[in-house]
């Protein structure tokens, strides 16, 4: 009886830490800001989709930049409205954080590792070339 009471325990642990290990949603709309400028520059809608995450600019905030074409972008993007364009690419849930994706700056069409984190109503976007610890940060803010 003693070993069934301490096997419900530590199963009740268990379940109550991978309840809390979730990441928390990043869905939404996010509002980018410039890293040098520390302005707003567009609204990206992250959404899931066949139990990955996706994000896509849905409108460019500065007003010289609307109706721009991703004339750096490669293959099915080149040459796309901006406004549209798929940047961010199958991400998966990963402990408290999604990763495993891609996420592609239109201004130069390079396409980086990515990994994301919500943090209340910010979300920690960072883009990177092999490791982690060789990359950018930007902190996204909630737009909706």
């Amino acid at each position: 009886m003693k070993n069934l009471k301490i096997f419900l325990t530590l199963l009740s642990f268990m379940f109550v830490s991978t309840i809390f290990a979730a990441p928390q949603s990043v869905t939404g709309k996010w509002k980018t800001i410039d890293d040098e400028t520390k302005k707003a520059k567009s609204i990206v809608e992250v959404y899931e989709q066949g139990g990955k995450v996706f994000g896509k600019i849905v409108e460019l905030l500065t007003p010289g930049d609307k109706g721009k074409t991703c004339t750096a972008c490669t293959g099915g993007d080149k040459n796309k409205p901006i406004e549209g364009l798929v940047i961010i690419k199958n991400l998966k849930p990963d402990g408290d954080e999604y990763a495993g994706g891609t996420i592609m700056d239109p201004k130069n069409g390079k396409v980086y590792k990515c990994k994301m984190k919500r943090n209340g109503n910010k979300l920690e976007v960072r883009g990177f070339i092999g490791f982690s610890l060789m990359g950018r940060t930007q902190v996204w803010q909630k737009a909706d």
